[in-house]
C-alpha cells in the first residue's frame, strides 16, 4: 500500500530533522498513526489503514517543519 510507504518515510524524514526533540508530541502522534495504520492493515480493514497512514504522514511532516522552524529559532 502506497500510503504506508509515503507515511514511513515522511515519519523517517521528520526523525532525521530532530522532530523527536523538536516536536516530540506531533511526531509521537505520527508514530501512533502508523501504528494503527499497521494494525487495521494486519486486520483486512484497508480503508482505515488507508485513511491512518494518511493522517500519520500528514502529522509528520507538521513535525518535521515544526523542527526545522525550531532550529532556526536557535
Amino acid at each position: 500500500m502506497q500510503e504506508m510507504s509515503d507515511a514511513r518515510q515522511a515519519i523517517q524524514s521528520a526523525r532525521v530533522a530532530g522532530s523527536p526533540h523538536y516536536s516530540p508530541e506531533s511526531f509521537q502522534k505520527a508514530q501512533s498513526l502508523m501504528e494503527e495504520a499497521m494494525l487495521s492493515l494486519y486486520q483486512g480493514e484497508y480503508q482505515a489503514a488507508k485513511r491512518a497512514a494518511l493522517a500519520a504522514r500528514a502529522r509528520a511532516i507538521a513535525a518535521r517543519k515544526a523542527a526545522r522552524a525550531a532550529q532556526r529559532i536557535k
